[in-house]
């Protein structure tokens, strides 16, 4: 197979820069005055990942394009790492938000549309019960709490290289020896995460039942499929025997859906017919407006309840303020009955398998050890000849330098994608031109790769 020429790569990567600079001169002004007011010049520390000298700035986003302020268009493959999944600012959604705008924000008291709204999450997911909060994170903290109290145990499970958002107990990973540690990064642990957690690798059914088998295991918290460290699939049965242990040793079995929706309407948990205890999702579901719910069965929600004082409810460290708000919920009863449809998720997935099928193409034609894997409207290449079955090898098949100038490349080239790995979304308004489009681009890119 073909090897990247590292000196070639770096000469490469050099033309790109200077390309950047040159398309992007007024991002580089606003830079320069956004480092006086903001760490780094952004207003999340992780914005300053994207490849290049700086950020692009945005000035405006609709449908699967956005333009930056220099007035460059671009196809958008990342589409806020699942945030404007739906597209940016979708009609439906755009028109509820707008209607509620001026029907009230935020009240403290639920609206009609988080009838309408549990009902359809009950539909496509299978769970009864929902809950809602302001972001993903927030629910999956939440569920963690929950799982404690009504087992009486301190321990969570999680997947090694996972990602549930900024939660304390799910930035923990394994040394060489096996021994649950802190991932690298993680900045300000409270506690020792071997406190709190408990890590097993994906796909080993082993070793989720040694760490289930102490006794003391409260949840049991994963994607069912990973995608945050590159997209690893679940082996066949996995998944259901996973939930078979849960149930066997007693501990909350969580599915977060908030990224494997790309799917389809219900996610791997309806594609597989999993069952779940709590379901947790965000991002996607209001168009972009900030969300978060979970879902849970009746028996885990009668459990919560009888230990659960009424006088002390607000004080529990369940919810926030703005949990619940009236204005995601009207963003989630359109995003949900009228952007993210069962029909959308159709076209969706096809466009999704067309991008992976171009991608495919361009590695099989220039030999390059690369492996494209496919998660519905979800695809994402790593540099490896083979799918990876654990976080730890789809890690151990990144390359930071490759990546940062594919990424430069193909931003230059007018595509954004995912800036964390290789991945692209694709929405219910990217078109087939889009996804042809960047086949193009990435084929000419590889070529360039390998013909130092």
């Amino acid at each position: 197979m073909t090897r990247i020429d590292r000196n070639h790569l770096k000469k490469l990567a050099e033309i790109e820069e200077k390309r950047f600079l040159a398309l992007h001169p007024k991002s580089g002004s606003l830079f320069q005055e956004a480092s006086k007011v903001m760490p780094g010049g952004v207003p999340m520390s992780w914005m300053a990942k994207w490849p290049g000298a700086y950020p692009v700035f945005v000035d405006r986003a609709q449908g699967a394009r956005f333009t930056d302020v220099d007035g460059n268009e671009y196809i958008d493959l990342c589409l806020g790492d699942t945030g404007s999944m739906t597209g940016h600012s979708p009609a439906p959604t755009v028109e509820a938000v707008n209607a509620q705008l001026k029907r009230g924000l935020t009240a403290m008291l639920p609206t009609e549309d988080a009838v309408t709204v549990s009902r359809e999450l009950a539909r496509r997911f299978g769970l009864p019960l929902w809950q809602y909060t302001v972001t993903a994170t927030d629910s999956n903290r939440h569920v963690i709490r929950y799982s404690r109290l009504i087992t009486g145990r301190s321990k969570i499970i999680v997947i090694d290289k996972c990602y549930h958002g900024s939660v304390d107990e799910t930035f923990a990973t394994l040394d060489s020896n096996g021994n649950t540690i802190k991932r690298s990064g993680n900045l300000g642990a409270p506690v020792d995460l071997a406190e709190t957690t408990r890590v097993v690798e994906f796909n080993d059914l082993a070793a989720m039942e040694a760490a289930l088998a102490h006794g003391d295991v409260a949840a049991i918290l994963m994607e069912p499929a990973m995608t945050n460290i590159g997209i690893v699939l679940p082996d066949d049965g996995y998944l259901q025997a996973v939930g078979e242990l849960a149930k066997k040793y007693g501990a909350v079995w969580i599915i977060d859906e908030t990224h494997t929706i790309s799917v389809g309407p219900g996610g791997m948990t309806a594609l597989h017919n999993l069952k779940p205890d709590i379901l947790t999702i965000g991002k996607a579901i209001a168009g972009g407006i900030p969300t978060g719910t979970f879902g849970m069965r009746s028996e885990i929600a009668a459990q919560i309840k009888a230990k659960v004082e009424r006088e002390l409810i607000d004080t529990g460290g369940i919810g926030s303020t703005l949990a619940g708000n009236a204005l995601s919920l009207a963003a989630m009863r359109a995003t949900l009955s009228e952007v993210l449809t069962d029909q959308a998720f159709e076209r969706m997935v096809d466009l999704g398998s067309r991008w992976c099928d171009g991608v495919d193409a361009a590695i099989a034609e220039f030999d390059l050890p690369w492996y494209c894997s496919r998660l519905g409207a979800r695809g994402e290449y790593l540099f490896q000849a083979t799918a990876p079955r654990t976080g730890l090898e789809a890690a151990n098949a990144g390359d930071f330098e490759l990546e940062q100038y594919i990424h430069l490349r193909m931003l230059n080239d007018g595509f954004l994608i995912t800036p964390f790995h290789n991945m692209a979304l694709v929405s219910p308004e990217t078109t087939a031109a889009d996804i042809d489009a960047h086949t193009h681009a990435f084929r000419a890119m590889c070529k360039d790769l390998v013909n130092g």
